[in-house]
């Protein structure tokens, strides 16, 4: 237990030490200013806006940023659903991969654009490498650039007096991807496949197996490239079936590591980029120590279900709940990816979630519907937690006979109604979704467990589809026609209502006038509010999801001892 207790700390550590760097990073690019890659990377940026016909300096009104948002997203909608339905007749498919059905293509192509990656299928056999390549990996991009340029429109609005500007999308997005994914994913894919990730074009290999002797086809393809950004894009969808427990995806310790950190790198600097950009550090040094509080308690009750819940038989050394777990991650880092994967809407998996303990696999499944606040997706995740901050300020304002104010603007009906939207849609449709599937008179024949642990199996599902995480619990048979279209919509409803709120939550924000701070201003940056903060989120999750968690896993637990 020690030796994990030192690789958790180890990876906590890195965690921290390379999100300050890269948050001020993230600032300047963010703002427009020059940073060590400008001379490089300014005639590529410039290149895109000639392309696009935009002029980057324009400034747009939260209506016409929303417009932009649902314009390029719905063209990389359709451009990737004839990509998939057509991929049979495309190049670069050296394995003859036919299209994919219309009602799996429609839930992938959902599933990649929201940001989400939740996979129906996998991608050795069902994918072609320009399907993969051109279709998946360049979504794995643009949805997290989506993510992070609506954040800066929100932070904006905090920032911006009286004015109905909040920035331009087109801007936003360029720079997000070309200063900030880019780099990184270049750096994390070529670590990646010095540590024996694949990247080729190769057709799949045939070999003879060393235990029996017999034929084994190995799947080849451009797969650390898509890794990179599936990871540091809080992506999470594999290039393979078995995502990051498969060698070929994730060979080494040092891979592992490398994952897991690039999947937190991104939600956890962007703390301290929002510090940054209001001009108060502590704002966003609080934010970073609530998600941390949250994260380092899940791991904890993750990591002590895993080692310490599991049967055990007499005679048999005892090591933990090793089962669908690879040996080379054992307890320790499956349970730390675990928790990462869930916190983050990131969806890769390095361990069978099916084969956590029922306490185990509770924790993974109450980070998701907590809805992307513990670090959280690319963007998604900080503006996720800021709607529980003025959700929190708003109670406390009640609560003490004032109007409630945060960063010097006060929060009022409409703000709220916003927030409303942000917190309460993603539960309903993870809810609504499970509901109707436990409806369906066929959906034991989805379920490789029955009783407590199926319903858990279902409940995962749409809590990863209804959250915008992407994992699988296993054991699910997610690819029928009731799933794929109703986790589609819900995947569309789940991403685009809560991030459109988030444009007018900032457009409403930016045309306040500044309210001066005063004896009673509530203090946004110290315990007590971190405190209030924690209890709001935990309350009103609780609320929307005990009753189920109590069906499914609780159930579980207290049926198989």
């Amino acid at each position: 237990m020690s030796k994990i207790i030192l690789q958790e700390v180890l990876f906590l550590i890195l965690l921290v030490g390379f999100s300050i760097p890269l948050g001020l990073f993230m600032y300047k690019v963010m703002s427009g200013e020059k940073v060590f890659l400008t001379r490089l990377l300014k005639p590529v940026e410039n290149c895109f806006y000639r392309l696009m016909g935009i002029k980057a300096e324009e400034e747009m009104s939260a209506k016409k940023y929303a417009f932009s948002v649902i314009i390029f997203s719905m063209a990389g909608f359709l451009f990737l659903f004839l990509l998939l339905l057509l991929q049979g007749i495309l190049p670069f498919n050296t394995e003859g991969m036919k299209g994919l059905s219309f009602d799996l293509a429609f839930n992938t192509t959902a599933s990649f654009v929201t940001n989400t990656n939740w996979q129906a299928y996998s991608g050795e056999s069902s994918l072609s490498y320009l399907s993969q390549f051109l279709g998946l990996t360049v979504q794995n991009f643009v949805s997290a650039g989506v993510g992070i340029a609506v954040l800066f429109a929100l932070i904006r609005g905090f920032i911006i007096k009286e004015k109905k500007a909040i920035g331009n999308f087109w801007a936003d997005v360029t720079r997000a991807v070309v200063y900030i994914l880019l780099p990184l994913s270049l750096v994390v894919a070529v670590l990646l496949v010095s540590q024996g990730v694949v990247q080729n074009f190769s057709s799949y290999k045939e070999i003879t197996a060393l235990q029996d002797g017999a034929a084994q086809i190995l799947p080849m393809g451009p797969a650390a490239s898509q890794v990179a950004i599936k990871q540091l894009g809080t992506n999470g969808g594999g290039f393979f079936g078995m995502n990051s427990a498969y060698p070929f995806e994730n060979p080494t310790s040092f891979s592992n590591l490398l994952q897991m950190l690039s999947i937190l790198l991104i939600p956890a600097a962007l703390l301290v980029s929002f510090g940054k950009a209001v001009k108060d550090k502590r704002q966003g040094r609080t934010l970073y120590a609530v998600m941390m509080i949250l994260f380092v308690a899940a791991l904890i009750f993750t990591t002590v279900s895993e080692q310490y819940t599991a049967p055990s038989y007499a005679g048999v050394s005892y090591s933990g709940n090793m089962e669908g777990k690879e040996t080379i991650h054992g307890v320790g880092m499956s349970s730390l990816w675990a928790v990462v994967t869930t916190a983050a809407s990131n969806g890769s998996v390095n361990a069978m979630h099916d084969s956590l303990t029922p306490l185990g696999g509770l924790m993974p499944l109450f980070l998701m519907q907590l809805g992307e606040i513990v670090f959280g997706g690319a963007g998604s995740g900080l503006y996720g937690i800021l709607s529980f901050v003025l959700l929190a300020v708003f109670i406390a304002g009640l609560m003490v006979g004032r109007t409630p104010e945060y960063l010097g603007k006060k929060v009022e009906p409409y703000d709220m109604k916003m927030v409303c939207l942000l917190i309460l849609v993603p539960p309903l449709v993870s809810l609504l979704g499970t509901g109707a599937a436990v409806l369906m008179p066929s959906v034991q024949g989805w379920l490789t467990n029955s009783g407590a642990h199926g319903f858990s199996e279902i409940l995962y599902a749409f809590s990863s589809m209804g959250n915008n995480n992407g994992s699988a619990f296993g054991g699910f048979t997610a690819n029928t026609p009731f799933t794929n279209i109703t986790g589609g919509v819900i995947m569309l409803l789940a991403r685009f209502i809560p991030l459109i709120a988030v444009i007018f939550l900032g457009g409403n924000m930016a045309g306040k006038k500044p309210v001066a701070a005063s004896e009673g201003t509530l203090s946004t940056s110290n315990g007590m509010f971190a405190g209030l903060l924690i209890g709001v989120i935990l309350i009103v999750t609780a609320l929307s999801f005990l009753p189920a968690l109590a069906l499914g896993p609780v159930a579980d637990y207290f049926t198989t001892r």
